[in-house]
């Protein structure tokens, strides 16, 4: 289904999405964005919330005519930005509109309810359908709840690329029913990016976390990366105890890191690449570690990753791989990482 077969006009000219864009009622509904692209191709579009899924369903519409663009800007965390008004016609315009469910990203929520309210053909693809969620953390701070239809569950599935093969079904099939004639090449697609990407991430990641004599990971960052831990048999402990990378930390967090730093003869920690560098600095100050070094939960993506086409694969590879080997003991920082790597991102600004 491309832009031109499905147009219905107003009697002005435009499409019922045109028309809508255009009028003020979608924007009453105070939905937040933040690009003006998803008209640029002439061809069918999806938009995506979030990077990883984005970059999923650019992998598996890969030689196809359908264009698939991130919402969230270079430089930013997916969780926790609030875009403004002019998302609005990119999610409009759109032919499907891939997001993480309900409860994670509000503005999305809000994007949602306003296009079936204003009876808008906008697909909508939920990556989260049919994945099974873990438990909050016990260090979740006990006035957050989890997310949407998954109260008191981790929403941060991605990071386990087994939980991860579940969203590149949900963006397959529904890119299968908005290009069905196309259908072959997307499942074919979406078959060697689980085989290929996934199984082999999951297949390091393992490698990784077994060669390990310690099974404890010190995070300057917030609390995402729990599913590593399920997954890998590892304790991965944020000093921010809530699920947005905004969150803030409270001298209670810094006084049981340090204490888990002194107990654990940490040296090393991670800390998040979009989040504050403060945490991790006053935790070097204060303890006996030596650096910290990059993590990301995959939420956003840096200038230089994107000049390089980095997507899910590449920063696994190049950023949080390097840093478990070192903050697990595996890798002297100088020894983890492609050349350079310790370099540029020891204590990184």
């Amino acid at each position: 289904m491309t832009n031109d077969t499905r147009q219905s006009t107003d009697g002005r000219g435009l499409s019922r999405r045109q028309a809508l864009a255009a009028g003020g009622g979608l924007l009453a509904g105070g939905l937040a964005g933040c690009l003006g692209g998803s008209a640029t191709s002439s061809g069918p579009v999806a938009v995506a919330s979030f990077f990883s899924f984005y970059d999923f369903g650019r992998e598996i519409a890969s030689e196809t005519p359908l264009t698939v663009e991130n919402l969230v800007p270079t430089g930013l965390h997916g969780h926790g930005w609030e875009p403004n008004a002019s998302v609005t016609r990119d999610i409009i315009e759109a032919d499907a509109f891939v997001h993480v469910g309900p409860g994670f990203q509000p503005w999305a929520d809000r994007a949602i309810q306003t296009l079936r309210d204003d009876d808008v053909e906008t697909a909508l693809i939920n990556v989260r359908e049919g994945v099974e969620l873990v438990d909050l953390a016990a260090s979740l701070d006990p006035d957050e709840e989890g997310v949407g239809d998954q109260r008191g569950k981790d929403p941060h599935f991605w990071l386990d690329p087994q939980r991860a093969e579940q969203s590149v079904d949900n963006i397959t099939e529904g890119f299968v029913e908005l290009l069905p004639d196309h259908e072959g090449r997307f499942r074919e697609n979406a078959k060697r990016y689980k085989t290929d990407v996934l199984q082999r991430i999951d297949d390091d990641y393992r490698a990784i976390f077994d060669a390990a004599e310690r099974d404890v990971v010190q995070l300057a960052a917030h609390n995402a990366f729990q599913y590593i831990g399920v997954r890998y048999g590892v304790q991965m402990r944020p000093i921010v105890t809530n699920l947005a990378a905004s969150g803030e930390v409270t001298p209670a967090d810094r006084r049981e890191a340090q204490a888990f730093i002194r107990e654990n003869d940490i040296r090393y920690i991670a800390n998040g690449v979009f989040e504050s560098r403060r945490p991790a600095k006053e935790l070097v100050a204060a303890t006996q570690v030596e650096a910290y070094f990059p993590v990301t939960p995959y939420a956003g993506v840096r200038e230089d990753w994107v000049a390089q086409n980095w997507g899910y694969e590449e920063i696994a590879d190049n950023i949080n791989m390097p840093t478990f080997e070192v903050v697990l003991g595996n890798k002297a920082p100088e020894d983890a990482g492609p050349d350079g790597w310790a370099e540029e991102w020891r204590n990184f600004e």
